[in-house]
């Protein structure tokens, strides 16, 4: 469809959520509201602030601000350790506040939904309208602490975009007869999708402004992209059509899924790091029989904290938290399983393979994955079953586990680390309410 062939109606409302970790915390506490605040992963100096509120912002600490330097700026900044378990409770009541108005047609991340408007709903003044009753919605229903942006537009790549071009608690549309001059002047970087290595690629290759992107023609885009993207992109920025509305393209099944922690300096020991890992997989476990899946390989990643005179003689690499390291890593194949019993044997096997000696003493970092997923219709039992009763053991753990909390039944080797490794938000994997805990 051709843009002058085109009404001026909006196709989608993309509501991203502000600071919303950091806005969540001042929610529930009231006393914090118009002060500096971060959200930190552990109250340590060399870690990062994983959220910000827009009153740290104003003073220059934002997202990946070293708590260190965050100190440095405001010495009476207040630092929280992130409850993820309770920003996923309100991500999913903002999403419940928004449905009141529109239905969410799409959840990105744990901090944003899409909603997909349909008829007369697309008229701007309509779709304003709506807009604005979904801020009041999150407003009254959730909590005044609470704000969002929304963008308005044709298609929802351009929605995300406009939801970025205001903040905090924008509302912004972009018209088809608009563009793409009304985009001209954002950078490369605003574009969703353009990271860093992007936009140096796109650099390489004589682009870098937004309107030498632009100005290509679509063959031109595709040449840029060197795929189908540049094409979409081409059609998506000019607030045409292409059948996905800028949604993802679907990956097919799921191919993995896991946990990963970074410890508090308490588990920084071969005894603690290997209670924590212990941990991960009994989480990861019940998760993949909660979805219906079967193993059939894990990996186990542990990184390890460098001093310098290690660091000096060793390849290592910069952790965001500001810990130098050295990383490990190993996969190991099995038959296809999914009762904790047998996992925890690899993880054994696994661990008795990790690095030994005095550089490999400070684990700060473990992460456990299983890959290799069969959904639970594909399983192919074993010809001689299960004579220890694994699958009954597992099954008998869930339910209790799901009753009245995950760790209330688990193996011996996680007690020290039961409170530990809490459930960590991914912004892109929004954690599910299994009984009674997100995982």
């Amino acid at each position: 469809m051709l843009p002058h062939a085109q009404h001026d109606r909006f196709g989608f409302l993309h509501i991203d959520l502000n600071s919303f970790f950091a806005s969540v915390e001042q929610q529930l506490h009231p006393e914090y509201r118009g002060r500096p605040l971060a959200v930190v992963p552990t109250q340590a100096d060399t870690t990062c602030c994983i959220a910000a509120s827009y009153e740290a912002k104003a003073l220059g600490i934002k997202t990946g601000t070293q708590v260190g330097e965050a100190k440095r700026i405001f010495p009476d900044i207040v630092l929280i350790e992130g409850d993820h378990e309770e920003y996923a409770r309100y991500s999913k009541a903002i999403s419940e506040a928004v449905d009141l108005v529109c239905p969410v047609a799409h959840n990105p991340s744990i901090d944003e939904m899409a909603c997909q408007l349909i008829g007369r709903e697309q008229e701007p003044p309509r779709a304003r309208k709506i807009a604005l009753e979904i801020k009041q919605s999150i407003y009254k229903n959730v909590g005044e602490a609470l704000r969002c942006s929304i963008g308005m537009a044709p298609n929802r790549y351009l929605a995300k975009i406009a939801s970025d071009m205001q903040k905090p608690d924008g509302l912004i549309g972009l018209l088809p007869s608009q563009l793409p001059r009304a985009i001209a002047h954002l950078e490369l970087r605003d574009l969703p999708g353009v990271g860093a290595k992007t936009e140096v690629r796109l650099n390489a290759k004589g682009i870098r402004t937004m309107e030498q992107l632009l100005a290509l023609d679509r063959a031109g885009m595709h040449k840029l992209w060197d795929s189908v993207w540049g094409d979409r992109l081409y059609h998506w920025l000019r607030g045409e059509e292409t059948g996905d509305d800028g949604a993802p393209v679907a990956s097919g099944v799921q191919k993995s899924l896991g946990h990963s922690h970074v410890m508090a300096p308490e588990f920084r020991t071969q005894e603690g790091a290997w209670a924590i890992a212990h941990k991960l997989l009994h989480k990861a476990a019940m998760r993949l029989r909660m979805e219906k899946f079967y193993s059939g390989s894990m990996a186990v990643t542990i990184r390890f904290a460098m001093t310098k005179e290690q660091a000096a003689r060793m390849k290592t690499k910069r952790h965001f938290s500001g810990l130098t390291h050295s990383g490990w890593g190993m996969e190991a194949r099995f038959r296809n399983c999914r009762d904790t019993l047998t996992l925890l044997e690899v993880l054994r096997g696994i661990w008795s393979r990790r690095p030994q000696g005095e550089d490999f003493q400070r684990p700060f970092f473990v992460g456990v994955t299983l890959r290799n997923l069969i959904p639970e219709s594909e399983y192919q039992a074993e010809l001689f079953g299960d004579p220890d009763n694994r699958a009954e053991l597992s099954a008998t753990m869930d339910k209790l586990n799901l009753k009245y909390g995950h760790t209330t039944l688990h193996f011996a080797g996680m007690l020290s680390a039961r409170e530990s490794a809490p459930t960590r938000i991914a912004f892109t994997q929004i954690p599910v309410q299994y009984g009674v805990d997100y995982m």
